[in-house]
């Protein structure tokens, strides 16, 4: 039972991961749709995504799904907790999805400006959002006997989770304009790798104060590997520097894509085994001991996922791969 518990974790640690690489572009890219002058840079970085945003989303779904299935109580806690932040993520993605898809359909200055608009915050939103979350579950949630969240929602709007919430920003706006870099041509591509260089400082310093105040105030055990983890993440984010600079902007985004990796793993380590830690007594927390299903359950997801999974990573791959080709930018 004890394994398939720590399996659970680290399926649902790898589906977060997996939504924060590839969602994670699709969301900087929003961040930087209105800082392009041109309409045709905007609507080559549309085009840009626009064959893998809602696939990428599909992870993140799963994640939900797998929470809901292999730790249902880690699910209520959760999201009843931070009920009001997740309709302003769903409000966010809602309006990124539609801007896409509607953007295009009324040749109009004020229709598609107004479009532009409601991509970039669509896409804002939730990354800032995400990032509150993550800073709220390392802090630890106000919970009561029976695992309700009794704090609040302004209570969730802590210095440490604001902080967390930047450097959910600033990571994804950095990877964003790296993946821009990479897909675009010309002086879009430039000007994407100068938008890279300049957001790395902003990214590195929020990332650095995050670290260190997570560290010395929500450690709550001498554990060795969040630290090892955050320092190979530091490492990475400063080789994706390096390469942008060479202009070898495959090669960056990829260590981007380790980078945040290793800044998510280094989030799992610093939680284990807790999944909803009570800031108020320890003792009232969510682990993945006493918050999973029944083994029959775990054992029957295990199976599914076994399938299912293979299925997501080969269909990502090919996607990715049919459509790897540069984007070009047009003169509209």
């Amino acid at each position: 039972m004890v394994a398939l518990q720590i399996i659970w974790f680290l399926i649902i640690g790898i589906l977060v991961i997996g939504y924060a690489i590839l969602d994670g572009f699709d969301l900087g890219v929003g961040f930087w749709h209105l800082f392009a002058k041109r309409k045709g840079d905007r609507s080559a970085f549309i085009r840009s995504i626009e064959p893998f945003w809602d696939g990428n989303e599909v992870w993140l779904l799963t994640a939900g799904g797998a929470l809901f299935a292999a730790f249902p109580a880690v699910y209520a806690t959760a999201f009843s907790g931070f009920y009001l932040a997740m309709m302003l993520v769903l409000l966010g993605l809602i309006f990124r999805a539609v801007a896409i898809e509607f953007r295009n359909k009324v040749d109009h200055p004020g229709w598609v400006k107004a479009w532009d608009v409601a991509f970039s915050l669509g896409s804002i939103l939730p990354s800032v959002l995400y990032g509150v979350a993550i800073g709220n579950i390392l802090r630890g949630l106000e919970l009561d006997e029976y695992s309700d969240y009794t704090g609040g929602f302004v209570a969730l709007l802590n210095p440490f989770a604001l902080l967390v919430g930047l450097v959910g920003l600033s990571m994804f706006a950095y990877h964003g304009a790296l993946y821009l870099a990479m897909k675009l041509e010309g002086e879009a591509a430039e000007r994407a790798r100068g938008w890279a260089a300049k957001s790395w400082w902003i990214y590195l310093v929020l990332f650095l104060a995050a670290a260190v105040w997570g560290l010395l105030a929500y450690l709550r055990d001498l554990k060795p590997v969040p630290p090892i983890l955050l320092v190979l993440a530091l490492a990475e984010i400063a080789v994706s520097r390096v390469l942008n600079a060479k202009g070898r902007a495959v090669q960056a985004f990829l260590s981007s894509c380790f980078a945040i990796a290793l800044v998510m793993l280094s989030v799992a380590a610093a939680l284990f085994p807790y999944m909803v830690p009570a800031s108020n007594d320890l003792e009232l927390s969510l682990t993945i001991y006493n918050s999973s299903s029944s083994q029959l359950t775990l054992t029957a997801m295990l199976v599914i996922a076994l399938v299912g999974m293979p299925i997501v990573l080969g269909y990502t791959w090919f996607i990715h791969h049919i459509f790897r080709h540069k984007v070009e930018v047009r003169e509209e």
